[in-house]
């Protein structure tokens, strides 16, 4: 199954006067929250409508579940219909975060049914570098029906599942932050530094080329091939966001069973009686 698109083939669709596509922006900025929607409304690809990380694709932070709960399902289905969004819709995401955004938007409209979604290769740095038009006009889409149609394929666990496949050996759990918060040797954003007992470390950056668009599929079968593909895989992060990538990767290398943990790292550190490692896990098997 497709999960990536070209400029080309976009900019294709959008002359041809696509009926059934719905573009997205999820530009965002965690430092500064604001950024991403002063940047769409500067420019952004023609007809793309607007979804904000913290206030669409979150709850707001609880005691547990960690720095971008999942957002409710309902609540989602709704802001998503009102932006003309409805489960047949083909919807094309991007950002400029190498898709970090963009591929959580991705993973929760296939949660949800929407399964025709997908992320644009290289966002909109490589859209723009390829002399495609951006415009400054908002649009008014017509409010469409999203029914949430939860699928199994796509799910997400919580703690207390992690908890209970620490030690299985068909469970393989992935870290996608960058390795030095893997190590515990810092942590600039969560309390507690270090990972998650028998965690192996693949940072979701690397799922790009240097020109931050994604891999050949090949290159990215190359990535995880010290992953089984008969194993279960828990993807997390710091806070379930740029695992997605990573989740996104590896459905394009052929793994199938992928899950998300949902509060990842921010969450698993919530409960002060989860296990704490630090330095390096030997990649492979249990």
């Amino acid at each position: 199954m497709q999960h990536i698109v070209s400029s080309e083939w976009l900019a294709g669709e959008i002359e041809r006067n696509n009926k059934n596509l719905v573009i997205v922006d999820t530009r965002f900025n965690l430092s500064n929250p604001e950024e991403g929607y002063k940047q769409y409304l500067e420019g952004h690809l023609p007809g793309a409508v607007y979804v904000d990380l913290e206030k669409h694709l979150s709850e707001p932070i609880d005691k547990h579940g960690g720095r971008h709960p999942l957002p409710q399902v309902d609540k989602l289905a709704k802001k998503l219909g009102d932006l003309g969004i409805s489960n047949d819709s083909h919807v094309v995401i991007y950002d400029d975060q190498g898709g970090m955004n963009a591929s959580r938007l991705w993973w929760l409209l296939n949660y949800i049914g929407v399964s025709n979604a997908v992320v644009l290769d290289g966002g909109f740095k490589k859209w723009t570098i390829e002399n495609n038009s951006v415009t400054a006009v908002v649009p008014n889409p017509s409010p469409k029906t999203l029914l949430p149609q939860l699928n199994n394929e796509w799910k997400w666990v919580d703690h207390f599942e992690v908890q209970k496949k620490l030690n299985q050996t068909d469970t393989i759990l992935i870290d996608s932050r960058e390795n030095p918060r893997y190590l515990g040797e810092f942590e600039p954003i969560d309390a507690v530094a270090g990972h998650i007992p028998g965690a192996k470390n693949y940072f979701w950056k690397d799922v790009l080329n240097k020109e931050g668009s994604w891999k050949e599929i090949e290159e990215l079968i190359t990535n995880f091939s010290d992953i089984p593909l008969n194993k279960e895989i828990i993807v997390y992060c710091g806070s379930g966001v740029s695992a997605c990538p990573n989740i996104l990767a590896l459905k394009e290398a052929g793994y199938s069973n992928v899950k998300l943990y949902a509060g990842s790292w921010s969450d698993w550190i919530s409960y002060p009686d989860n296990p704490i490692a630090v330095g390096e896990e030997k990649v492979g098997d249990k």
